[in-house]
């Protein structure tokens, strides 16, 4: 089984100084890629002259993080990708888990490790945790980690099972199955395509596992920090391209209703705290949402449906109303 880990690099020499001897030390199993997004800082002269034996992908525009992936993957021959990010340590053993679990069970198509925070490591990161779920609503939350209430680990999530989606920060995803259900949405740009290719990937019949025997630590936000406004406009948006693309039948109509409805509510949410350039970016996600509608119809012809079941009803009711905080309360 031959794997190909692949970190994606804008501009992002001092992450790829930081992270990447922990990398190279402990993945010998796998084959290590730069995919860099047209950098204009010089990563790629510092990896060509420190570390002649990662191979390096230039993609000729900066595409976000799915075209950046797409342009990549497709040069690259492997039976599994590992799409990691460039701020993430890894620890010893961390591939060896999961890839036994792609050997011994052929209907895993993506694997996501335990993922700690590297700045604070006896808790859980905000960007995947112990693996991802999706409410009725279409929101996404984590075991040890529903909104920004972080877990300690405590090994409580050392346990393999299913869940509904893996975090694009550490994902392993067979190559078969990357292109049978279309690759990444490069409509997204960035933020939630992996929660969309995850949802495909069940949708088309396959399993999503999370491996809390492998560990790896990520800082998170070193691309796009959370009170950043473009961050606010991509979550928003996207989520509603993700409710028109997979959810079966016509339910997905009123759901779009009632997450516009909600995010009105979460722009007088804002303009009570001033933060004003992100009511305006909830209003540029809209109309995004609204000038790609049509594209996200045709798309969602393409996608099987009836697979994924989502049983919470809703994950802003558990934790804001009943004040569940974490996953083992809801």
């Amino acid at each position: 089984m031959k794997i190909a880990i692949v970190i994606l690099n804008w501009n992002g020499k001092k992450l790829l100084q930081k992270f990447l001897p922990s990398v190279i030390a402990h993945s010998s199993e796998a084959d290590i890629y730069v995919a860099d997004n047209a950098s204009t800082d010089d990563s790629i002269l510092f990896i060509k002259n420190t570390y002649p034996s990662i191979s390096i992908i230039e993609n000729s525009i900066n595409g976000g993080y799915a075209k950046g992936y797409n342009d990549a993957l497709a040069k690259i021959d492997a039976d599994i990708y590992c799409l990691l990010n460039s701020d993430i340590e890894v620890t010893p053993e961390w591939i060896t888990p999961i890839k036994k679990v792609f050997m011994e069970q052929a209907n895993v198509a993506a694997v996501q490790p335990k993922i700690l925070d590297y700045k604070k490591k006896t808790h859980f990161e905000y960007a995947g945790a112990a693996g991802g779920f999706i409410d009725q609503l279409g929101y996404p939350y984590c075991r040890g980690r529903i909104f920004n209430t972080l877990e300690k680990d405590l090994g409580q999530y050392n346990d393999t099972i299913a869940i509904q989606w893996a975090s694009g920060a550490c994902l392993f995803i067979r190559r078969e199955v990357f292109e049978e259900v279309g690759k990444l949405d490069e409509d997204f740009f960035a933020h939630q395509e992996e929660i969309d290719l995850c949802w495909r990937i069940q949708n088309f019949g396959y399993k999503i596992l999370y491996v809390g025997s492998s560990i790896v630590y990520h800082v998170g936000g070193a691309t796009l920090n959370s009170i950043h406004p473009k961050k606010t406009f991509l979550n928003f948006r996207n989520t509603l391209f993700l409710l028109v693309k997979n959810v079966s039948g016509i339910r997905f109509i009123g759901l779009i209703f009632i997450r516009l409805f909600l995010d009105g509510l979460a722009a007088i949410k804002f303009l009570v705290e001033g933060r004003f350039s992100h009511i305006l970016a909830i209003l540029k996600a809209h109309f995004s949402f609204y000038r790609h509608f049509a594209q996200m119809l045709n798309k969602r012809k393409r996608i099987p449906k009836n697979k994924q079941t989502n049983t919470l009803k809703s994950i802003v009711f558990q934790y804001f109303v009943l004040k569940n905080k974490k996953y083992s309360d809801l």
